[in-house]
């Protein structure tokens, strides 16, 4: 290699800006929904948990028989940084995070607990804010806060305000939504504009601002949802494009069903700001989270009623099929291009953008 550098290269120091698979300590990218989430999930926690862990499931949401009903139990953990971003706060993503990954199940949400980590130093004020956007975000949904638990850490072990939520639902009889029921043919839709929510956090970054008037697209889904199955098409999947972004959702439920994904590029709702903001910091829409979207896999002869179910609902005005399943190249992603060409849509190592949820 020719040193084209004045000086020799020193190497001591450097850093690679993704993080190694075999890092033997944990790294941003573990999460981040991507490749690395995956492992930590497969290769330590689930070992450890060994035979406690017998029969768990790998999706957002858990559906458990219980006295003869169906419960989803769901828990999920807010880190986003900053605490408030155009749209939302940590304290309604907290909320409608639980409640849409329980919908994903086909649940009617119920209930929800909340435990919150506060760093020392944490303004009340701050506190109070965050509180009341998660108890007037759980009246929107129709959920009840019903038990919860505070712990504090010294200045400096945290930052600000962590909040975790975990949900109970109520699966109705005859409903079976699971990436695993994922089969060729079934047509891709997904609820409306993409990458919105990851944009609307990043543009109040410190010194990553850049003018963008996109908000955050979260919101509960459970509603939509609930008009889907009104339409009795046979769901077979439902997933919230979260931490990795529509990308990942669709890597894991190829993987989960042994089914390839084409998508179509051009057919992809990606708003002109969220588009235009991407390409000005070197991001793939594709990989940018949501908080208030869905994607829904359907076979094709019942497409044309769930688009019409979604597009008469407000949280779902701008449905638009993107892809289908294929026999071939199962467990892989792949997109149609403008040009006529393909290209492999690949699971995330790690997130492009950390603390985004």
């Amino acid at each position: 290699m020719v040193n084209l550098l004045p000086g020799p290269i020193e190497a001591e120091g450097w850093v690679c800006p993704a993080p190694l698979r075999d890092s033997p300590t944990i790294v941003m990218g573990h999460g981040g929904g991507g490749a690395l989430s995956a492992e930590l999930v497969e290769h330590l926690f689930l070992p450890a948990f060994g035979p406690a862990a017998r029969g768990a499931g790998l999706g957002d949401a858990a559906v458990v028989p219980v006295g003869g009903v169906r419960l989803a139990m769901s828990t999920d953990s807010y880190v986003v940084k900053p605490l408030f971003f155009p749209g939302g706060s940590i304290g309604d993503l907290a909320v409608n995070g639980t409640v849409n990954d329980l919908s994903m199940s086909g649940a009617r949400p119920l209930v929800l607990s909340t435990a919150f980590i506060l760093a020392e130093g944490t303004r009340l004020t701050d506190l109070a804010r965050v509180a009341g956007d998660m108890g007037r975000a759980a009246l929107a949904a129709g959920v009840r806060l019903v038990t919860g638990d505070t712990k504090v850490v010294d200045a400096g072990s945290g930052d600000g305000v962590f909040v975790n939520t975990t949900g109970l639902g109520l699966v109705a009889d005859g409903v079976d939504i699971r990436p695993e029921r994922a089969r060729p043919d079934d047509v891709v839709i997904v609820s409306g504009d993409i990458g919105v929510h990851g944009v609307a956090v990043l543009s109040c970054r410190e010194g990553l601002e850049f003018g963008t008037a996109v908000r955050s697209d979260t919101a509960p889904l459970h509603g939509l949802v609930a008009d889907l199955l009104a339409t009795g098409a046979d769901v077979h999947t439902l997933r919230d494009p979260t931490r990795g972004g529509v990308a990942a959702t669709l890597n894991e439920i190829a993987r989960a069903a042994g089914v390839g994904i084409e998508v179509t590029e051009r057919a992809l709702p990606i708003p002109a700001a969220v588009r235009d903001a991407c390409g000005l910091l070197g991001l793939d829409p594709l990989y940018v989270a949501n908080e208030g979207k869905l994607v829904a896999f359907v076979p094709p002869g019942h497409a044309d009623r769930v688009l019409a179910a979604m597009r008469a609902h407000e949280y779902g005005r701008d449905a638009a099929v993107i892809g289908q399943c294929v026999p071939e190249h199962p467990g892989m992603v792949v997109a149609r291009t403008g040009l006529g060409g393909t290209r492999v849509i690949d699971m995330p190592l790690g997130e492009q953008l950390p603390r985004i949820c």
